[in-house]
């Protein structure tokens, strides 16, 4: 059975990281392996539900308001046009929907329309997430009362590095994020950006900081850096593909339970390079062709390449988290004949 660390060290991280490729991508498939279904993907479908004038100045993001991008700005959707985007997610195959807001934090006055597009993508039989940046204790709960399952808030990379990405909130306003999140019953969203410039041990470091949380978060996008003209990390370096996979592979190894998903950057990603991500553990995608302001792949494309793997997309079961979690043990126990379980040669 295997047990959820909360004290990760640099050293042990590093010493991942540095293991030979083949070594590590099969001690992350076996993990993986132990606890989900090789072959199924989660599917969630993210939408910008308002757009750009965003006051926070991260340095890789395009609807910041400190910089000179071709973004349109646009307001807060109307709950309608969010529900008919939602119906559609689901309609190709979504069984999450993510709506995002380019805000430092959502305001009083926004708080009823936010309730409402919560309660109606539920009502579609869709699981809920969104993004609206940080938040207090009282709109924590109030999103949770209104039916909200998940809420993402990025970590975006280490502690040491994070000032040289971000300086209008601190890397303790997102963890208080995270801990209102919790407190309020919520299930977390959290991972961070890597190909920002970033040294080997900041991605250690961010990996570090998810994983030695009092609770891991149950979904962790693994983005890579889309550079965007206008933005200061246009002309950063790019990432070694490499080394993209052997994050995907450590944060396996490392948050056992989690969903770890393939996010932003999958464009500049080949179909052998995703296959690889999902062979290393990665086993949610966001599905569509916009990932708020930037591109991604279309939703035919991604269903054309799980066939070509034998993969689909996962179903949503409309049980409670207890029962699942009562099943999910007794597979484990019983992994020698289930069917949910492969033998790795």
């Amino acid at each position: 059975m295997i047990t959820v660390r909360h004290d990760w060290t640099h050293k042990e991280v590093k010493a991942l990281f540095e293991m030979p490729f083949n070594d590590l991508l099969f001690k992350a498939a076996s993990i993986h392996r132990e606890n989900f279904n090789p072959n199924e993907v989660q599917i969630s479908t993210l939408l910008s539900i308002k757009t750009g004038a965003c006051p926070e100045d991260c340095k890789y993001c395009p609807q910041s308001g400190h910089y000179k991008t071709d973004l349109e700005r646009e307001r807060l959707m109307e709950v309608e046009k969010v529900v008919e985007q939602a119906r559609l997610a689901k309609n190709k195959g979504a069984t999450r929907f993510c709506m995002g807001a380019a805000w430092s934090d959502p305001k009083d006055r926004d708080m009823p329309y936010i309730e409402k597009m919560v309660k109606e993508v539920k009502e579609l039989g869709l699981e809920t997430c969104m993004t609206l940046g940080m938040l207090d204790n009282d709109k924590a709960h109030s999103l949770k009362n209104a039916g909200l399952d998940y809420y993402n808030h990025n970590l975006d990379t280490s502690p040491e590095y994070y000032q040289q990405i971000i300086t209008t909130r601190t890397y303790q306003d997102r963890l208080d994020t995270i801990d209102h999140v919790r407190d309020a019953g919520m299930k977390v969203c959290s991972g961070g950006i890597v190909g920002m410039g970033e040294q080997a041990s900041d991605r250690f470091g961010l990996l570090i900081q998810l994983a030695n949380l009092d609770q891991q978060p149950e979904s962790v996008p693994i983005n890579m850096l889309v550079k965007v003209k206008g933005t200061p990390l246009e002309d950063v370096d790019d990432l070694d593909h490499f080394e993209f996979i052997r994050t995907i592979a450590v944060a396996r190894i490392m948050m056992p339970f989690s969903y770890v998903r393939l996010s932003a950057g999958r464009t500049a990603m080949n179909e052998q390079m995703q296959s690889m991500c999902f062979f290393a553990g990665a086993n949610s995608i966001f599905y569509g062709d916009k990932l708020l302001t930037t591109e991604n792949p279309e939703a035919d494309a991604d269903m054309n390449l799980l066939k070509k793997l034998g993969m689909k997309p996962e179903e949503r079961h409309d049980y409670s988290d207890e029962a699942y979690e009562a099943s999910l043990s007794s597979a484990i126990a019983d992994k020698a004949t289930s069917e949910l379980f492969y033998e790795a040669n």
